[in-house]
């Protein structure tokens, strides 16, 4: 651009302006001017004539907006930029600069706009500009014209990021991120956000001009124009560089063990993750020394490095390019592309580079499961609980070997997996379904009671039965959701039947885990409450683990007595089949005894008779009723009334069924 010829009579008017303004040459000095406009100073232009600017009046500027004024052939709008008065005091100003030919030589002409004469027509708009100047003041910023290009920056952005006007005008928004395909996303995803009118905001990291990394928190904002050829975008930085490298160490202290070196669990699980997203393939190694404790105990001595380092040294020398976590003291992951037969050859690898404990080599055992990813399973949680069935199978058979999971392993797997999925959705849309068995006094003939079981038949998986429902609910649990379902039903039901003249019990099954909630009684009591149940009908049956465990938990008793003073019965479920220890019998509010099928299944045994007898003969001693389950012979019948069983459950009388089936059986 050429500079423009100013004559002298336009030079005069332009200098009795309503602002300071002043004739610059390139070399920084004064040469014509008027500053009586600034009202706090009595500056006289003579007084710096010949005197660098750098050192007057924008002394308090940084040297790059110095550079950009005395340099550019373009006019200029530079916003905030503090002008040094003669008390030692500055002016924020506007300066608006334009190149000029004054006196037949190149020259700037300089206009400064104090902030506070720059008045707008109403108060809104008066906000707007304070809150853009308080941006500036107070932030980095950025503007991009609608390709992308950057317009304008102010002081904050060239400080840090050591450019300068002159070299940064012009550039890209995508060359101040660094060139990686981490950032190449992450500037393709904002840009994405501004084209689509929307606002983005996070931290990122950026280069300087010298290509030093620095991180920012930004909010990059749309500014739709009256076309799409006037959009224009802000980008707002605030400076986390000292924040970043604080999490960065923060982070590092998290996820690395500082024994081995190695990634923990945790950030194990965010790769996995990541992985997992990118469909990356993998194979997932999970390495697990066998007996370790026991060897610890006779070889980690004291004798320079421990044993858990001298075996990972071992590991990072053999799976060099792969990625390794420790899961606990003795286990280890290994995340790679390796074939299964190289993996398999770290066992030789151990034989023919031993651990030693001073002179000896410590004989090593690993059991070690490789599960693949995504042909196997398809996350975290899943490549875990593979990783750890392949090993509970490896230690069975002998340990000291590493192999793949099995098709039947692998089969079973995948139908848990398919099993937890679909529960969680069949418990939100209620399709789990209450069959009942009904029980027989055998005294009177009539039925007292009925035991409420829970029926799954999915419309995808088909039938899953109780022995495979339950244990997957107690692993994941949702074995509370189970209960409280059941209970909820068992009350709904017991309170119709009341109604229709068949005051029947029913019971309940309950697990250890749900009493472990403090608010366990509270719930089951509100429950009845609210369905308008009496606490005498509803019975909840415990295993002998159950009582076991809770015989140590005086909160899990404390509840179980709540219950029994509200009216709520407890009964011991398959009694015979747990542990055998008694103390509980004394301890639990148990007023039932219900014998196990497998025994009544086995009555025709002599010895099984007498089993059996015993265990009536000890329900009664201890003034308990005595339920006898699975029966299903007349025979079986017979023989429970003669040595005093009270109740019998099991075929003979009625298979689990619906409710309008079970109704039947009471008129």
């Amino acid at each position: 651009m050429t500079n423009e010829q100013i004559h002298s009579t336009t030079i005069d008017s332009l200098l009795v302006a309503p602002f300071p303004s002043f004739i610059l040459l390139p070399k920084g000095t004064i040469v014509k001017g008027n500053l009586h406009h600034f009202d706090c100073s009595t500056i006289e232009i003579k007084e710096l004539e010949n005197r660098p600017i750098h050192d007057t009046l924008f002394s308090e500027m940084g040297d790059d907006a110095v550079e950009s004024i005395l340099t550019s052939t373009a006019a200029l709008c530079m916003h905030n930029m503090p002008i040094a008065m003669k008390d030692k005091s500055s002016k924020i100003c506007t300066l608006y600069t334009k190149p000029i030919v004054f006196e037949n030589e190149a020259a700037i002409y300089v206009l400064c706009v104090p902030n506070e004469e720059i008045r707008l027509l109403d108060d809104e708009q008066q906000n707007l500009v304070d809150l853009k100047n308080g941006i500036h003041q107070s932030f980095m910023t950025v503007t991009l014209d609608q390709d992308g290009f950057i317009i304008q920056t102010n002081q904050q952005f060239l400080k840090t990021s050591h450019w300068t006007p002159k070299r940064v005008i012009g550039k890209t928004f995508w060359q101040l991120f660094p060139k990686n395909e981490e950032s190449d996303k992450i500037a393709l995803e904002i840009w994405k956000t501004l084209q689509n009118g929307q606002i983005w905001q996070g931290d990122v990291e950026k280069l300087t001009k010298d290509e030093q990394a620095y991180w920012v928190h930004l909010t990059a904002i749309p500014m739709i124009g009256q076309t799409p050829d006037m959009n224009q975008y802000l980008l707002i930085e605030r400076n986390i560089t000292k924040d970043k490298a604080i999490q960065f160490q923060l982070e590092k202290i998290a996820y690395i063990d500082t024994e081995t070196g190695m990634i923990n669990v945790h950030r194990l699980a965010q790769i996995i993750g990541d992985m997992i997203q990118e469909e990356r393939h993998f194979s997932f190694v999970y390495l697990s020394i066998d007996k370790f404790y026991t060897i610890k105990d006779l070889h980690d001595g004291g004798s320079g490095n421990s044993l858990i380092v001298e075996f990972t040294k071992r590991m990072k020398m053999y799976f060099q390019d792969s990625m390794m976590a420790r899961i606990n003291e003795n286990e280890f992951v290994v995340i790679t592309p390796l074939p299964e037969w190289f993996t398999q050859g770290f066992l030789n690898y151990l034989q023919q580079n031993p651990v030693y404990n001073g002179n000896v080599a410590v004989p090593l055992s690993i059991s070690g499961g490789i599960t693949r990813y995504p042909e196997d399973q398809l996350t975290f949680s899943q490549l875990m609980k593979a990783s750890l069935a392949t090993i509970s199978s490896v230690r069975s058979a002998g340990g000291d070997s590493i192999v793949s999971l099995s098709k039947s392993s692998h089969d079973a797997l995948n139908r848990k997996s398919i099993v937890e999925k679909r529960l969680l959705l069949a418990l939100d849309q209620k399709n789990l379904h209450v069959f009942y068995q009904p029980q027989l006094d055998v005294k009177s003939g009539k039925i007292t009671a009925v035991e409420a079981l829970v029926r799954w038949d999915d419309e995808e998986i088909g039938v899953v039965s109780p022995d495979e429902l339950i244990p997957i609910a107690e692993e994941t649990g949702l074995i509370n959701n189970i209960g409280s379902f059941m209970l909820e039903k068992a009350c709904e039901q017991a309170v119709l039947w009341k109604n229709a003249g068949h005051p029947i019990k029913v019971s309940i099954n309950s697990s250890v885990r749900e009493f472990r909630d403090k608010n366990m009684a509270k719930s089951i009591l509100e429950t009845l409450e609210r369905t308008g149940c009496p606490a005498h009908l509803i019975q909840i049956e415990i295993t002998e683990k159950f009582a076991l465990e809770a015989e140590a938990e005086t909160r899990i008793i404390r509840q179980m007595r709540t219950l029994e003073n509200e009216g709520i019965v407890f009964a011991l479920d398959d009694f015979g089949t747990g542990y055998g220890s008694f103390r509980y019998m004394q301890l639990l509010p148990i007023s039932i005894l219900k014998i196990d099928q497998t025994f009544i299944r086995a009555l025709k045994s002599e010895k099984s008779q007498q089993l059996v007898n015993g265990m009536v003969q000890l329900g009664k001693s201890m003034n308990l009723t005595v339920v006898a389950e699975g029966v299903e012979t007349e025979e079986q019948k017979q023989f429970l009334t003669n040595i005093g069983c009270d109740v019998i459950q099991g075929y003979f009388i009625s298979k689990p069924s619906p409710t309008s089936e079970i109704s039947s059986l009471f008129v």
